[in-house]
């Protein structure tokens, strides 16, 4: 289990590296929106989730109500359900309840798809390893980037705070322009977000509903003109 435990916390390392970058972005922008950092720091070693927190920041700053907010995280978090049920079949006898609901709240993207390629069945040693260096990456992160948010000059911290926006982009155009589903997908949340920013009447609906209705309506839109074909991809 030794040996298990720093395989896991080795496979890790590279996932907390990237994370550390993206932390200090969520940061240093929570501090700029009035956050402590000590709030901020509270948020990461509470959630791992990189753009729910950043949908959530401005919700919580701006007054949302909590319904609002539970909505607009259950949407874009919806994922990690799907993931941790396909991850479900890899754990092994030693994943008891207690273990898969403590390893639930560590199974981001990049923990799951390690997770997913390890040979055989993988137990607690190993998933409690390959947790804990990405979170100490996301909470160690935020912590820096609080830091520095209070510290550095006002340019700086403008300049680094459209770090975040940069990783979304590298997330989603390179899967956008090999595959049409995904490029339409996402031209069509761009063009739906358009509209409720500038046209009168939508442009008063709320920035987490804005965000709700944009994810469903594209990806309904998209599951509907590109259905997947069985065993294949559409």
């Amino acid at each position: 289990m030794k040996a298990d435990f720093i395989r896991g916390i080795r496979h890790g390392i590279p996932i907390a590296l990237g994370y550390l970058s993206v932390s200090f972005a969520f940061g240093m922008k929570a501090v700029g929106d009035g956050l402590t950092w000590l709030q901020a720091v509270l948020i990461s070693a509470t959630n791992l989730t990189s753009a729910g927190q950043m949908a959530g920041l401005p919700l919580m700053t701006g007054g949302a109500g909590l319904t609002e907010m539970a909505l607009t995280q259950l949407t874009i978090n919806l994922r990690y359900g799907l993931m941790s049920l396909s991850l479900g079949r890899k754990l092994d006898e030693s994943m008891g309840t207690l273990q898969r609901l403590i390893f639930s709240f560590a199974n981001t993207d990049e923990i799951f798809a390690v997770a997913s390629s390890q040979p055989g069945k993988v137990g607690k040693a190993y998933l409690y390893g390959l947790m804990l260096t990405p979170f100490a990456g996301w909470t160690l992160g935020t912590l820096l980037g609080g830091a520095a948010g209070t510290l550095l000059p006002a340019f700086i911290r403008t300049a680094l705070g459209i770090a975040i926006y940069g990783m979304f982009l590298a997330i989603i155009l390179p899967p956008a322009r090999e595959r049409r589903p995904v490029r339409f997908v996402v031209l069509t949340a761009v063009a739906l977000s358009l509209c409720f920013r500038y046209i009168p009447g939508l442009n008063r609906v709320s920035s987490g509903f804005v965000i709700i209705l944009c994810a469903v309506l594209a990806a309904s839109a998209g599951a509907a003109l590109f259905p997947e074909k069985e065993g294949g991809a559409p």
